[in-house]
């Protein structure tokens, strides 16, 4: 693979994909809270979006952003208030506790687990940006379609691996008794993070 430092490629996925952020949070919340299934799901959603916007960046989504800013401007806006739409709902759970409805507190089943995490990971600006600078710096101009797909490949089987692991972490045992002994404060520092992370992409500048 010339030219194309993989074990440098895969050390930044890493990073991205073990900083906190949306993905992470989301994945721990719903393994917590609904089950391994369901946090498997959501993790196989977010990782479907990674590999979407990795394709898409391998295809020049970098460039056409770079070119026409009000794409990013569209997918910033829409990521923030869906964010802000989970620290509302992870509000409402923390103030309401027990008095929430039972169609509240009913599991999510895997199937909208799964369509949360891929909306999640279509609509993080932060994935945008990681993939179109790993295209745009880290693959030289040229390179062959072969390269691509093999850092297409490996980029995702790593985050496959780690966001499913994230499930099976939070879905273990010990983490789900964790969350129902102290529900309200696990639901309170989601509704704090999800609001923080929505407010820094929205207010954040774009050059």
């Amino acid at each position: 693979m010339t030219d194309i430092n993989l074990p440098v490629i895969l050390f930044a996925a890493f990073l991205a994909a073990g900083s906190p952020g949306p993905a992470t949070l989301a994945i721990a919340g719903t393994s917590m809270a609904s089950g391994r299934r369901s946090g498997l799901a959501l993790a196989s959603g977010v990782t479907t979006g990674s590999f979407i916007w990795s394709v898409a960046a391998a295809f020049g989504l970098g460039a056409v952003m770079a070119a026409n800013v009000w794409v990013f401007e569209i997918i910033r806006y829409v990521g923030a208030g869906y964010l802000a739409w989970l620290a509302f709902k992870s509000a409402r759970s923390a103030w309401m506790g027990s008095k929430l409805i039972a169609r509240d507190m009913a599991p999510s089943t895997p199937r909208r687990a799964y369509a949360k995490g891929l909306a999640l990971h279509l609509t993080n600006p932060k994935a945008v940006l990681f993939f179109g600078a790993l295209y745009a710096i880290g693959i030289p101009p040229g390179t062959e379609p072969s390269a691509l797909v093999t850092v297409i490949l490996a980029v995702g089987v790593q985050s496959t691996i780690m966001f499913h692991l994230y499930a099976l972490i939070f879905s273990s045992k010990p983490m789900a008794a964790a969350y129902a002994g102290a529900k309200r404060w696990f639901e309170g520092f989601f509704a704090l993070s999800f609001g923080a992370i929505a407010f820094k992409v929205l207010t954040a500048k774009v050059d």
